[in-house]
């Protein structure tokens, strides 16, 4: 181990390039770059103050291991993957800590930010402004105002002419540009100003040692620094504070002993979403732990056993299939459609280990029953807080019974201490846009012929008495004397007024029809379905109130039939 100095620019100049001691490198292990614009300005008004930016750690190796190239021009979106350089066991220095110094300072000396690049005011006055003294700023090249300072960070950075000639042609520059918009020259305080600004820049980053670093040497020394040591390095190293989630450390473990696992990952991802959902990787993680075996708890050294990461690699197949199983059974049984009816997506293991597990009771399993449980659990957040335990438990009882009990799974979940029935307050108070009211509906019409077999035909949410008109009703307002709506967004899109409609129904007939119009020619049927009053008199704009509070008993009187309201 090896404690070293560098001057940034020399330093950077390393950053994947093979020339200079096998260059710089991101081992697989290293999360995403996070750091956004200003963070960046900061880092180079930190350096030029002189703080301590940190030391960074340096793995100095020949191992075969999967690398990437830093980004030099960041764009929003970009894939890592873009970026992988081939294994080969070549000399390489592979950063482990300082990732986001590192990245920052090449995207802002070799690269861009979005199509912007660093600019320096080099009329900087040494005064705080806020938390900074020199401004640094992303600027795209075409809007840069040289007028008033603003220079190009890596034109000064690599232009080896001398601090005094670049000072020079600077204030040159300057100048002429203001002739041609007929702007005050430069005094000789803002020259000089020039002067010692552009001086302390090219010291800070091209004079002084400011970069430190130390470098585990795995080249000279490879028992030493063998790559298990390493990864145990670089958890410790990232163990303060938050540089690394535990998900980041739990999948760095996984891609380094599996090579495919990160692509397929963004690639199952990508497919399990697509516009509408939003799985995400600690889920799949997660409930591939419970799957394998391995407990529904998110332990990182769950991933540093050998016997877990072979069964992982030979049943990945099978649980991506799992997991696509249930996100089609959301499709097919379900009117959860999107993440905006998801409230949870823990609720959703049980289901999958019982697919994973015994594939042919599921293809036998009453798919109803199965989407109901689903819905109950998720409108009274059985799986909410802290659902590791649970999840466990649960996992046993289809365990014990080599099934999906619904009984005994509810049973499990009430003896710990969780609910799954629903309140009246919980029920009645629920409004247009929530993600339970998808729920609360699909159990409201689960014996009606509403299949949500989708194809851009899923019932829509409408409102029985339209809001244009509930907004049309005024009041005096006591106080000021003018007009208000006397029906406020709580009173109009309350549960008590929505129903749910047909597609055509809603895009082709009702729209914006009050309740005298739209529920003349409806029969008993209809008005039980949606449990509407059949008092023709509370149809009426000005019975408003007396009709919600008919139809909120309606609601829970059917709720509590079902048994779902205690």
């Amino acid at each position: 181990m090896r404690n070293k100095k560098e001057t940034i620019r020399r330093f950077v100049g390393f950053i994947n390039n093979e020339e200079e001691q096998g260059g710089l490198w991101l081992p697989n292990i290293q999360r995403d770059f996070i750091w956004k614009e200003d963070q960046i300005e900061r880092l180079f008004d930190s350096i030029m103050r002189e703080y301590p930016i940190g030391s960074l750690l340096i793995w100095k190796t020949k191992e075969h291991v999967k690398i990437r190239k830093f980004i030099d021009n960041y764009k929003d979106g970009l894939k890592l993957t873009d970026f992988y350089v081939p294994k080969n066991e070549k000399t390489k220095l592979v950063v482990l800590d300082g990732q986001q110094r590192l990245q920052s300072l090449f995207i802002a000396l070799r690269g861009s930010y979005n199509g912007k690049e660093l600019y320096f005011n080099v009329l900087s006055v040494e005064e705080e402004k806020e938390d900074t003294r020199f401004e640094f700023k992303f600027i795209e090249p075409s809007k840069a105002d040289i007028n008033h300072g603003w220079v190009k960070v890596k034109d000064i950075v690599y232009d080896n002419s001398g601090s005094y000639k670049i000072s020079s042609n600077i204030i040159k520059k300057i100048e002429m540009e203001r002739s041609k918009v007929l702007m005050d020259k430069l005094s000789e305080g803002e020259k000089d100003l020039i002067n010692d600004n552009i001086s302390k820049l090219i010291n800070r980053f091209c004079v002084e040692e400011n970069i430190a670093y130390t470098e585990l040497d795995g080249v000279d020394n490879p028992e030493i620094y063998k790559l298990n040591d390493v990864v145990e390095i670089f958890i410790r190293a990232n163990a303060g504070g938050t540089p690394l989630s535990k998900s980041d450390l739990m999948f760095s473990l996984l891609t380094s002993e599996w090579e495919d696992i990160e692509e397929d990952m963004v690639n199952f991802l990508e497919e399990l979403n697509g516009t509408a959902f939003n799985f995400g990787r600690d889920f799949v993680l997660k409930t591939s732990l419970i799957l394998i075996g391995a407990g529904a708890k998110y332990d990182v050294t769950k991933f540093r056993k050998e016997e877990n990461l072979q069964k992982l690699q030979n049943n990945w197949e099978d649980i991506k299939n799992s997991i696509r199983e249930i996100r089609d059974f959301l499709c097919k049984y379900t009117f959860i459609r999107s993440d905006k009816a998801l409230p949870s997506y823990l609720a959703l293991i049980p289901l999958i280990y019982f697919k994973y597990k015994y594939p042919d009771k599921w293809r036998q399993s009453n798919k109803e029953a199965l989407a109901k449980w689903l819905t109950r659990v998720l409108l009274t957040g059985a799986f909410s807080g802290s659902s590791d335990t649970l999840l466990d438990a649960l996992v046993r009882k289809i365990d014990e019974k080599e099934n999906f009990d619904i009984n005994v799974i509810n049973a499990e979940i009430i003896n710990r201490g969780r609910t799954i029935n629903i309140s009246e307050d919980s029920l009645l108070n629920t409004y247009y846009g929530e993600k339970k009211l998808y729920l609360i509906f699909a159990l409201w019409y689960q014996d009606i012929n509403f299949k949500p077999a989708y194809e851009g035909n899923l019932p829509w949410v409408d409102h029985i008495f339209p809001q244009s008109k509930l907004k049309e009703i005024k009041v005096i307002n006591l106080e000021t004397g003018r007009k208000v709506m006397k029906y406020k967004w709580w009173d109009r899109d309350q549960i008590a007024n929505l129903m749910l409609l047909s597609a055509e129904e809603n895009r082709d007939e009702k729209r914006d029809k009050t309740p005298k119009e739209w529920l003349k020619d409806k029969d008993d049927d209809y008005f039980e379905t949606h449990l509407i009053p059949k008092n023709k008199e509370l149809w009426e704009l000005e019975n408003f109130e007396e009709f919600v509070e008919k139809r909120k008993k309606l609601i829970v009187d059917k709720f509590k039939k079902m048994g779902l309201i205690t």
